[in-house]
C-alpha cells in the first residue's frame, strides 16, 4: 500500500536519535549484502523508512529479533501471479510470509484473455497490496499471430497506462523475431519504451541475432537455460534472472555463474510457480537455500536475491538495509536455512491483521470461457502419410523436442499409442472468435488412459487437453466451460478432479490455502492415469506457446518455433 514519504526533517532527527522512531528491531544482527558483514545494533523504522541502523534507539515499539539474522526484503524479478492460481491479494498473503516484499509482475495471462481491462485490474490491486507489487505492461498480447488470443494490446493502448506509479516498464519482449527482423508493430512498442526499461525473453539467442535483441534497449533475461547461455548474455550487458519455476527449473544449471563478481548483475525469479510447489518447497526463499547448499556465497545469494534486482529495475529506495531505504526486512533464523520468522514490508510487519485492513477490488473476467461444445470426433488428426511431428517434453524445461514417428493411418485417423508414450494433444479457441481446433500428438506425460485439460495455456490462455480417449477428451473440454474454466482430469466418462478458475478461466477467488488443498487431489488424479510428470497442468500449459523451440501447437496448428510458421 502506498504511502506518502516522511518529511525530510522528521526522518532526519529519528535517524540522529533526536526524536523516536515508529518502530526498532532489537537483538538481531544485520547482513550487509555490499560487504558481507554482520552488523550488530537496533534498526529503526519511521514512516516506513529505515532512518538508522547499527546504534541505539528510541521507539513507540521495540520488536525483539534477538538470535536472528536481518536481511533485505526479497525481490522477485519477474513473474506471472496468474501462474499462482491465486488473485494478486491471495498471493500476496501467501508469498509475502515468506520473504517477498516486492515482485515485478507481467500481467500478459490476463491481458491475453481481456486487454487493457486486465492490465488496469492488476494496476488497481497492486496499490492495495501490503508487498510493492510493480506492473510491466505486457509487451506481446498475442504473443504472435499463430494464435487467437482474447485481445490484442498496441503501443496505443499502452501509452496512457506508463505513468501509472506501479508501472516499471515494459514485459518481456516474447516475439524476438520481431525485433530482430524490425516488425512494424514491434519497433512501436520498443520506440514507445525506449530509455525505460524492457524486459527479455530470447530462450537461446546467440550471436549477432542476440546483439540486434540487445540494441533495441532490452535489459533483462529469464530464460537462459545452461551456463555458456548466461554468461554470453551478461558478457553483453543483460542482467540475468536465474528462475526456478513450477516447470522451467533453471537453478542448478545456473548457480555456477552466480558469484560475488556477478552477483551485481544477476537477481532471482519465479515466473511460473504453483501454490502446491510454494508450500511444499518455499518460493525465493527456496531458491536462496539451494543456492547456498550448491556452494554460492552467502552474499552473492542475498544481494541477488535483493539489491541487484532493485538496481536492475532501477528501484534505488530498497534492496539493502540501510538508512533511508524502504523498510522491507526479512528476519531469518540463519542465512543458510533462509528460515524466515518474521517479514517487515514498508514498514509494517506481514500478519493476518495487516492483511485483513486491506481494500480489495472485485474481481474480473468472469464467464470468459465460450468454447464450442465438442464432440469425440473433434479430436480425430487426419492425413496421408504415417510420418508425425511430435511434441517431445523435456521435464523441467519449457523447452521441447521436435520429434518425428510414424503413426498408422487407421479409419483416417492417426490415434493414440500409449504403448510408445503417444498420446493426442487438442487445442481449442475459448474466446468465442472463431471456434478453432488443431490436434497433435505429445511425448512425455506417461499418460495410459483418460484425458487433462486446462484453460491456463500460455499465452493465449485457449483450452488445452491431453488424452488416450477422446471421450475423455471431450468430457474434459466441455466440463472447462461450465465451471468458467480450470484444471479437470476424467476417466472412463467420470470427472475425477477438477479446480475451478472462474477470474479469467486463470485465477480461483478462494484463498491460497484453498487452493492448496484442491490441487492435491488433482495432481492424484492426473498419476492415476499414469501421468509422470511432476506437474502436468503447467506443462501442458506451455506446450502451447509458439516463442519458445522447439515445437508447439495452438488453436492454429502445429508450430515450428525454428521457422516461426505453422506446420500442420
Amino acid at each position: 500500500m502506498r504511502k506518502a514519504p516522511p518529511k525530510l526533517e522528521e526522518l532526519i532527527a529519528v535517524a540522529r536519535g533526536d526524536a523516536p522512531a515508529d518502530t526498532v528491531l532489537r537483538g538481531g544482527q544485520m547482513f550487509d549484502v555490499v560487504t558481507g558483514a554482520l552488523i550488530d545494533g537496533d534498526v529503526a523504522i519511521f514512516q516506513g523508512l529505515i532512518a538508522g541502523i547499527g546504534a541505539a534507539y528510541e521507539a513507540r515499539e521495540v520488536f525483539d529479533v534477538s538470535g536472528l539474522t536481518l536481511v533485505p526484503g526479497f525481490i522477485d524479478t519477474h513473474l506471472h501471479v496468474e501462474s499462482s492460481l491465486l488473485t494478486p491479494f491471495e498471493f500476496d498473503r501467501c508469498v509475502g510470509p515468506r520473504g517477498v516484499t516486492t515482485a515485478i509482475c507481467d500481467p500478459h495471462e490476463i491481458a491475453n484473455v481481456l486487454g487493457v481491462s486486465g492490465l488496469e485490474y492488476f494496476l488497481s490491486a497492486s496499490e492495495r497490496l501490503l508487498m510493492d507489487l510493480r506492473v510491466n505492461l505486457s509487451s506481446c498480447v498475442p504473443s504472435t499471430e499463430m494464435e487467437t488470443s482474447g485481445a490484442r494490446i498496441l503501443a496505443s493502448d499502452l501509452a496512457p497506462l506508463m505513468n501509472h506509479p506501479q508501472v516499471s516498464g515494459l514485459a518481456e519482449f516474447m516475439n524476438y523475431p520481431g525485433v530482430i527482423h524490425r516488425d512494424p508493430e514491434a519497433m512501436a512498442k520498443l520506440e514507445l519504451f525506449r530509455g525505460k526499461h524492457i524486459d527479455g525473453h530470447a530462450p537461446l539467442l546467440s550471436g549477432a541475432d542476440l546483439n540486434a535483441y540487445i540494441s533495441a534497449g532490452i535489459r533483462t533475461e529469464h530464460e537462459a537455460t545452461h551456463a555458456s547461455e548466461a554468461r554470453e548474455k551478461l558478457q553483453k550487458g543483460m542482467r540475468v534472472l536465474i528462475r526456478e519455476g513450477s516447470v522451467s527449473k533453471d537453478l542448478e544449471a545456473l548457480a555456477e555463474v552466480l558469484d560475488d563478481f556477478t552477483s551485481a548483475y544477476m537477481c532471482l525469479c519465479t515466473d511460473d510457480r504453483n501454490p502446491l510447489d510454494i508450500a511444499e518447497q518455499g518460493h525465493l526463499d527456496y531458491m536462496i537455500r539451494r543456492l547456498i547448499e550448491r556452494g554460492c556465497s552467502a552474499r552473492a545469494v542475498y544481494r541477488a536475491a535483493s539489491l541487484s534486482g532493485a538496481e536492475a529495475f532501477g528501484l534505488k529506495d530498497r534492496g539493502q538495509i540501510s538508512p533511508g531505504k524502504r523498510a522491507d526486512i526479512v528476519a531469518v533464523g540463519s542465512l543458510e536455512a533462509c528460515d524466515v520468522q518474521h517479514v517487515f514490508a514498508g514498514g509494517v510487519r506481514l500478519c493476518e491483521e495487516a492483511y485483513a485492513a486491506r481494500s480489495l477490488v472485485s474481481p474480473v473476467g468472469r464467464a470468459s470461457v465460450n468454447a464450442p461444445k465438442v464432440t469425440a470426433e473433434a479430436f480425430r488428426t487426419t492425413g496421408n502419410r504415417v510420418e508425425t511431428d511430435v511434441i517431445g517434453i523435456i521435464e523441467g524445461k519449457i523447452i521441447t523436442e521436435h520429434l518425428h514417428e510414424d503413426i498408422a493411418i487407421v479409419d483416417g485417423d492417426k490415434r493414440p499409442d500409449v504403448s510408445r508414450d503417444l498420446v493426442k494433444i487438442a487445442v481449442i479457441e475459448r474466446h468465442g472468435k472463431n471456434g478453432n481446433i488443431a490436434t497433435g500428438f505429445v511425448r512425455g506425460f506417461g499418460l495410459k488412459r483418460g484425458a487433462i485439460a486446462s484453460t491456463v495455456c500460455h499465452d493465449h490462455h485457449n483450452i488445452a487437453v491431453v488424452g488416450a480417449d477422446y471421450d475423455d477428451m471431450a468430457l474434459a473440454a466441455n466440463r472447462l466451460s461450465e465451471i468458467e474454466g480450470g484444471f479437470v482430469v476424467v476417466e472412463q466418462g467420470e470427472v475425477l478432479a477438477e479446480l475451478a478458475l472462474p477470474l479469467a478461466g486463470l485465477m480461483s477467488l478462494g484463498s491460497y490455502e484453498t487452493v492448496h488443498e484442491q490441487l492435491i487431489p488433482l495432481r492424484a488424479a492426473a498419476a492415476s492415469l499414469d501421468v509422470t510428470l511432476h506437474e502436468p497442468f503447467l506443462q501442458l500449459a506451455f506446450l502451447a506457446l509458439p516463442v519458445i523451440p522447439n515445437l508447439k501447437i495452438t488453436d492454429r496448428g502445429l508450430v515450428d518455433v525454428n521457422k516461426f510458421e505453422i506446420i500442420g
